[in-house]
């Protein structure tokens, strides 16, 4: 085995993305529908104590809160590795984003639109480091829906940010968002984040 060649111990090139958004806006469960490997997660069950500190309108069913990460995995080719970052919802767990953001290509902003509002905080942060971000629109069951057009006017984004419908729950779903992510970025001529 000649063990100076290079081509035969080349590691795939890691590119990190960020899943991001609101309280239950399904990042945890995108994460785990796209990863081609069992997801790690950082769930907790929602107990009495937290109710006065995270508001469950619209989410009232919701067991389980992310408090630290979700993390997936998918190989694009033998040469191409994409990691899959969610971040917690909660406004309590912001301070873990900077950590999860350092070196994300891209994110995506996933969104509710029965809490619209929500996504607002991940927005501002990808906006404030420049990070290409897209928004994907996750279509709960029996939520009112909305034009892209309306949703691009009440979250003020710019023409040029992507705005996608998708069901969580679904893996080809949840690859076109990603892919819509990745053309994104490239197009923009993005940098991993250096800094947080």
């Amino acid at each position: 085995m000649d063990l100076g060649r290079s081509d035969r111990w080349r590691l795939p090139t890691a590119i990190k993305i960020l899943i991001a958004g609101g309280f239950g806006a399904g990042k945890t469960t995108l994460v785990g529908a796209v990863s081609e490997t069992r997801p790690l997660r950082t769930e907790e069950t929602l107990t009495h104590i937290g109710t006065h500190i995270d508001d469950l309108k619209g989410v009232e069913a919701k067991p389980t809160t992310t408090v630290a990460m979700d993390f997936g995995r998918i190989t694009i080719s033998g040469d191409y590795m994409l990691y899959l970052f969610g971040t917690p919802g909660q406004e309590r767990f912001y301070f873990v984003w900077d950590e999860l953001a350092l070196g994300a290509l891209g994110a995506v902003v996933l969104a509710d639109t029965r809490r619209l509002a929500d996504c607002f905080p991940a927005i501002d942060y990808f906006e404030r480091h420049e990070t290409p971000f897209v928004v994907a629109l996750n279509c709960f069951d029996g939520a009112r829906p909305f034009t892209v057009g309306q949703v691009r006017a009440a979250l003020e984004l710019e023409p040029d940010i992507p705005i996608v419908l998708c069901d969580a729950r679904r893996r080809d779903s949840g690859r076109e968002v990603l892919i819509t992510l990745l053309e994104h970025a490239l197009r923009t001529g993005a940098q991993p984040m250096a800094t947080a």
